[in-house]
């Protein structure tokens, strides 16, 4: 089927007078979730109270929406769940990796990895203590770095500031070749580009779903274990629902069957009833459109910013090929410069120290999008209208 992208947009809503180009940090709200999740409050937890669990079908919610998030990552049937945050099942994944690694204790990542990912391996490897070790490189110096000592490399598929974004084909294969694992965070490229997890071969894979995937705010994360590691993977979160038969309560961990063993706390109902609604948009969509066009889009915004707005400096890749669904200028006031841009109804956002980020989403951003927002920063820029004080006062989220 070829997407038909003025049908998708007309099912989100998207406020009059407002181009939106931040999918990339929280997608806007299906037009369904409304009723989705108010159907889920008032009929199934209003009337069945917590008969829902079993007559709503909400315990089997992480490895449905797990296999329909899994057609968008190229993952095999029942090897995706969904549940908790994107740092926990980063934390899970680096875990259960690691030991099956045995002799190794280095975790490899890059200095554009996003902050939590490292964090939550640094806390990892301080509380393994005993030499294990994160060590990060330079983003294009990551093969290169990957030797013997590495059990894991960790990496987000593509650079939340620039868009730059990993051959994770190339890379897996060299992980392996050195006897590693893989660990990739898709928060960037699931529902932004296609991914292809059984044909390269990754190991473990985490992502979010309130980004292009449009859960809202605090929406759950998923987690992909291969199957050829379902049962070798021990959880290091071993919590009550990754339990074999957490209703048998018994004292004793006994690891759930394969991905089932990756849930951890009870799953959001209410955020997954939003998630619901749209991966039934997603159900229509065919990812190679959604790369061709956001591609276009891209482009076209590039070309755009750098005809009218001399001052900006492209911090994504060119080439449409080598970046994710994103593109990033920098600018010394970039913050100030995209508070201004807000204000006249174009959303973007910030990343420190001199970022301003511009998601491009095809089911809902059209050239029209594009045109509008060149002309705002256009404007911006030739006047001067960034320098206000109210447009340097930074706020708590950027």
């Amino acid at each position: 089927m070829t997407t038909d992208f003025t049908a998708t947009r007309a099912l989100f809503h998207l406020p009059e007078g407002v181009i939106y180009l931040d999918g990339n940090s929280l997608g806007p709200l299906p037009r369904a979730a409304s009723t989705r999740v108010a159907r889920t409050v008032a009929e199934e937890w209003g009337n069945l109270l917590i008969r829902g669990w079993n007559a709503a079908g909400w315990m089997d919610q992480p490895a449905r929406l797990g296999d329909r998030i899994g057609r968008l990552i190229g993952a095999e049937p029942g090897t995706v769940v969904l549940g908790d945050t994107l740092s926990i099942k980063v934390y899970q994944a680096l875990a259960s990796a690691l030991e099956m690694v045995p002799g190794r204790k280095v975790i490899l990542s890059d200095t554009g990895n996003f902050p939590s990912d490292l964090y939550m391996a640094d806390g990892l490897v301080r509380t393994l203590g005993a030499g294990y070790a994160l060590r990060t490189v330079a983003p294009d110096q990551v093969a290169g770095a990957i030797d013997d000592s590495v059990a894991v490399v960790m990496l987000t598929e593509v650079d939340y500031r620039t868009g730059a974004k990993h051959d994770m084909a190339a890379i897996t294969a060299r992980a392996h070749a050195a006897g590693a694992l893989t660990v990739w965070d898709l928060a960037h490229s699931a529902g932004a580009l296609p991914v292809d997890l059984r044909g390269t071969g990754a190991d473990f894979a985490v992502g979010c779903t309130y980004k292009y995937l449009n859960s809202g705010p605090g929406g759950p994360a998923f987690i992909y274990v291969a199957p050829r590691h379902a049962e070798a993977a021990r959880p290091a979160l071993s919590g009550w629902l990754g339990h074999e038969a957490p209703f048998a309560f018994d004292l004793a961990y006994r690891p759930g069957a394969g991905i089932e063993r990756m849930r951890v706390g009870t799953p959001p109902v209410l955020q997954m009833a939003a998630l619901e609604a749209s991966m039934d948009i997603w159900d229509q969509v065919e990812m190679a459109d959604v790369r061709a066009r956001s591609i276009a889009l891209g482009d076209a915004f590039i070309a755009g910013i750098e005809a009218a707005c001399p001052t900006l400096t492209l911090a994504s890749p060119r080439e449409g090929a080598a970046r994710g669904s994103q593109v990033s200028f920098r600018h010394p006031q970039g913050y100030a410069i995209m508070q201004a841009l807000i204000a006249r109804g174009v959303i973007g956002d910030f990343r420190a120290p001199d970022i301003l980020r511009f998601g491009f989403t095809p089911l809902y951003t059209t050239m029209e999008d594009v045109t509008g927002a060149v002309a705002a920063l256009d404007e911006i820029m030739a006047t001067s209208a960034w320098d206000r004080p109210e447009f340097m006062a930074k706020a708590r989220v950027t």
